[in-house]
């Protein structure tokens, strides 16, 4: 099954997994808002009051999950860069050192 992912993934572009990644971490922080705001907000009971207080540690667990996927998917979108820019580089050398 990870091969199977790992397959997939390679299909789709940084810049797409980046903005994936971005959207999924979005969503979980809407949601520990939210979380967030309901734990100061309403009078729970201590077992209410406990696991929603573990739901928001495993929110918190998941969006920092996606913070260090992201910066993974930024520093590969960075090399890409770099390599890229080389290669023009490369290219323009050959095409004038050849041309002229």
């Amino acid at each position: 099954m990870t091969k199977t992912k790992n397959i997939k993934r390679e299909k789709i572009s940084v810049a797409t997994e980046i903005d994936r990644v971005e959207e999924q971490r979005l969503k979980w922080q809407g949601s520990l808002e939210k979380a967030e705001f309901r734990h100061r907000r309403e009078q729970l009971s201590g077992e209410d009051r406990q696991a929603l207080e573990d739901e928001m540690a495993l929110m918190n667990e998941r969006i920092q999950k996606y913070e260090k996927e992201l910066a993974d998917l930024r520093g590969e979108n960075r090399r890409n860069m770099m390599l890229s820019v080389a290669v023009l580089a490369i290219s323009a050398l050959f095409y004038y050192s050849f041309i002229y």
